[in-house]
């Protein structure tokens, strides 16, 4: 049974690990620690961490193998937390560690400088234990300081080691050469060949080479290399290999590639060659480099393995290229689990949720064993189906029934389906049944807080992660920031501000971003732009969130500059950000650059947004333009409501009541169907034609044939067209059967109306509602001077203006602008004195 379970471990195929362990229950022998050690070992190979665990729960006697077995396992699949938590169980047993028990705890530790801490005091506890010295444990520790970048603690312990091999030297030398400093780097290299025993190798050259593309040090190493005759040694296929991942690894695709060429001229390579170069292609996303090097392992016969396959799917899967994926996926005979799980992922990853899903029942139907992975990837396309498909919680009963429950894939992904529905119960009791702490499992939770509204709860759970001393992330802030937005809480904000700065996460573009929207969202556009200013390289979303911002708290013309700004940084516009700059033109009335703006959305291709145009459509009406805004909106290939809206209500506001009401039959006829803006337009247009009857038929068949309720807004638009036409009383009765309480621009409407008809009753009434309403309404004391005025009624008229000199009110002055060279210039009712308005003045006639 050994030979057969050792080879199922070699070969990692979990079926036979289970085929050999069921004999091995059967047979009784399942309590004999040397062969439960193996099972440990051979379940982890095979993928399956959760059976290697509950087999090393269920052992009553471990040995110091036992417990090695199980670290390892989690060092082999990278799972840090795990891995670390066995290891202070094992300090806690009477089982002393081993140097078998340090190696693997180091290689987690090397992954992260976030953990430098527990990398040293793992280093203590081996040196505890007298194990700092052993041959294994000090190359270990080396490796270790050396990847997170410690190299002066690396070399104290390197030059203490009283023999070391080649393999060491590299290390050290790659540690050197990955920090940029190229002189040491070289310099070790040297000492390496001055030494007696040992010899550079080929990856001595290569890790020294790294950073030195030419000069006398480059010709120095290539000379060797030359009278080594390693040249000869890189024709190796393995060594080849072994270059093409340590360069993939550093993240030089380029150099990936041009060692791929070199080793296809010299006819050298092998399935893993294939392997290595797709997956640097993957990540530099170049098509149809991916498609040649696909073509090319047809040519030579290495598409047929299916190691090759699998990262072609994942290749394809990742460029976006679904069906291509599936082609490949579909050629291949003899399916693995790798198979399914590149193609179900790559199907959630590009959006065909359903597709991923049909995906897994067929892998089930083929009888293929799921792993977390499979799990994570069909969950992650649950959270695209609507809130009232179940299948998320089928998924999470197939994990519970495959033991794959406890893998922090499954269990993040679960947690974080279950909060994008809404299921928020669920979620926390997942959170709060894990027996330790995962950060990406804590912000998949306060994820969905905050996308379902819970914006304290998501400001409580962060304040836990405080109290318990965890460690959080760039998203953990960026989320909680949102949360900030959401409560348009500055105080909240500027908390979160000063714990960004403090972790040192100010530079970070998501959290600097995050922080100039909840500024924007509480209106303090002083600290948003002093946020912003701190940003290095803004992004299009900070540039975006910035503008839009600056237009919705009444910053214009800021917006405006900020948009300058940005062109000239190389930095592009997307529709939300161009139709804020279109508003903000619209608000300061600026014809000219509204006009710019405009063409720049034809430079940058954005003319066929139907959200960008309906902008521009208005930005045209609002600045007078009315010709213009009807050639844009003729134009359209395809008009939103939002669109007939705009140029209904921009005829409207011009006094074209007919043309709006025309245009609003053609609406009609194109079977648009209005909503409650379009009412507004046409009640309005009403107005300005005097069209009485009309406006009161419209605002009947607004909920008689359309389903709308009228609004407070609708029966201003009626109070203002009998207004207009003199039917005072009329208007006061609407006012006062109305659903609603009066609004401040109505009662100042029909007051206007009053005045300009001389109907002083009702004026007074009206004027004494709106007091009521607003006492420092400046507007109308005015109007119902004017109108006092009007009659003659002068000692009403200084009551009035008595009235507002009490309560310190004056009336707003009435103003103008030009726009001259980028520039707007404000004009105040007899304002003379600033020098800049002198060239102005002299072309008017005042």
């Amino acid at each position: 049974m050994l030979p057969l379970l050792r080879a199922a471990a070699l070969s990692g195929d979990l079926r036979l690990v289970l085929r050999c362990h069921a004999p091995i229950v059967t047979s009784g022998a399942s309590f004999d620690r040397f062969l439960a050690n193996n099972l440990i070992t051979a379940y982890s190979r095979g993928g399956s961490l959760v059976s290697a665990r509950q087999l090393f729960d269920r052992m009553s006697q471990r040995d110091s193998v036992t417990w090695n077995s199980l670290i390892s396992a989690y060092a082999l699949h990278g799972v840090i937390a795990d891995g670390i938590a066995v290891f202070n169980l094992m300090i806690r047993s009477a089982i002393p560690p081993t140097n078998l028990t340090f190696t693997p705890l180091l290689k987690l530790c090397s992954t992260s400088r976030d953990l430098l801490p527990t990398l040293q005091s793992i280093h203590c506890h081996a040196a505890r234990n007298g194990l700092e010295s052993d041959a294994l444990v000090s190359s270990a520790l080396v490796g270790s300081y050396s990847k997170v970048g410690l190299l002066k603690d690396a070399r104290h312990l390197f030059e203490r080691m009283p023999e070391k091999d080649v393999v060491l030297w590299n290390v050290m030398i790659k540690g050197y050469a990955k920090l940029g400093l190229a002189d040491d780097s070289f310099h070790l290299f040297s000492e390496l060949h001055r030494s007696c025993d040992l010899r550079p190798d080929a990856i001595s050259i290569y890790c020294a080479r790294t950073g030195i593309e030419s000069g006398l040090r480059f010709d120095q190493l290539h000379a060797y290399e030359i009278k080594s005759f390693l040249l000869g040694e890189i024709s190796d296929v393995l060594t080849w290999n072994k270059t093409m991942s340590n360069h993939a690894e550093a993240g030089n695709n380029y150099s990936v590639l041009s060692c791929f060429i070199e080793m296809r001229r010299r006819d050298v390579e092998d399935h893993v060659t294939f392997v290595i170069v797709l997956s640097a292609i993957t990540g530099q996303e170049s098509f149809e480099i991916g498609k040649q090097i696909h073509a090319l392992a047809v040519k030579t016969g290495f598409c047929l393995d299916v190691c090759v396959l699998n990262n072609l799917i994942n290749m394809y899967s990742k460029m976006g290229s679904f069906h291509c994926a599936r082609k490949v996926f579909d050629e291949i005979e003899d399916l693995d689990v790798v198979s399914w799980n590149s193609l179900i992922s790559g199907a959630a990853q590009n959006g065909y949720s359903e597709v991923s899903i049909r995906l897994f029942m067929d892998m089930l139907m083929h009888d293929s064993l799921s792993d977390h992975f499979t799990l994570a990837s069909v969950l992650q396309a649950c959270t695209t189906l609507s809130r009232v498909s179940s299948l998320h919680e089928q998924v999470h009963s197939r994990a519970l029934r495959t033991c794959l429950l406890a893998d922090i894939f499954v269990l993040t992904a679960l947690i974080d389906v279950y909060a994008k529905k809404g299921c928020l119960a669920e979620a926390e009791s997942l959170l709060n049944g894990m027996g330790w702490f995962d950060l990406t499992s804590f912000n998949a939770l306060l994820t969905g807080y905050v996308t379902n509204n819970c914006n304290h709860k998501a400001l409580d759970l962060l304040a836990s992660l405080h109290r318990n001393d965890f460690r959080l992330n760039h998203f953990t802030l960026a989320t909680i920031l949102k949360a900030c937005s959401n409560l348009v809480s500055i105080e909240c904000g500027k908390q979160v501000h000063s714990h960004v700065i403090k972790l040192g996460f100010d530079s970070d573009l998501c959290v600097s971003s995050g922080l100039v929207d909840v500024y924007i969202k509480c209106g303090s556009v002083k600290e948003a732009s002093s946020t912003f200013e701190d940003i290095v390289e803004p992004d299009d979303v900070a540039w975006t969130t910035m503008i839009s911002g600056c237009v919705d708290n009444g910053a214009e013309g800021h917006a405006l500059s900020l948009y300058r700004r940005m062109r000239r940084s190389g930095a592009f516009p997307d529709a939300f950000a161009v139709a804020s700059l279109v508003k903000a033109c619209s608000c300061l009335s600026v014809l000219g650059l509204g006009k710019q703006i405009h063409s720049d959305v034809i430079k940058l291709d954005c003319a066929h947004d139907t959200f960008v145009c309906t902008s521009i459509i208005d930005m045209y009406a609002k600045c007078g333009s009315m010709n213009d805004s009807f050639l844009l909106f003729e134009r359209m290939n395809s008009r939103s409501i939002a669109s007939w809206n705009a140029m209904i209500l921009g005829l409207a506001h011009h006094g074209n009541g007919n043309a709006a009401l025309m245009l609003f039959r053609q609406m009609e006829l194109e079977g648009m169907i209005p909503d409650k803006i379009t009412f507004v337009g046409i009640i309005s247009s009403c107005s300005h034609a005097g069209l009485v009857h009309e406006a009161q038929t419209y605002l009947n068949s607004m909920n008689r044939d359309y389903g709308i309720v009228p609004e407070i807004e609708h029966y201003s638009c009626l109070v203002d067209v009998l207004g207009r036409a003199g039917r005072l009383v009329e208007a006061e009765e609407v006012i006062k059967n109305m659903p609603f309480k009066a609004s401040a621009a109505m009662l100042r409407a029909l007051l206007g109306a009053c005045r300009i008809k001389g109907d002083k009753e009702i004026g007074k009434r009206v004027a004494t509602a709106l007091l009521e309403l607003d006492p420092d309404d400046s507007s109308a004391y005015v109007l119902l001077s004017n109108l006092y005025a009007a009659a003659s009624q002068w000692d009403e008229v200084y009551a009035a203006r008595n009235d507002m000199k009490r309560r310190n009110l004056k009336k707003d002055p009435g103003y103008s602008w030009i726009e001259e060279k980028k520039k707007v210039h404000l004009f105040v009712v007899d304002d003379r004195s600033p020098p800049r308005l002198l060239p102005f003045l002299s072309n008017l006639k005042i």
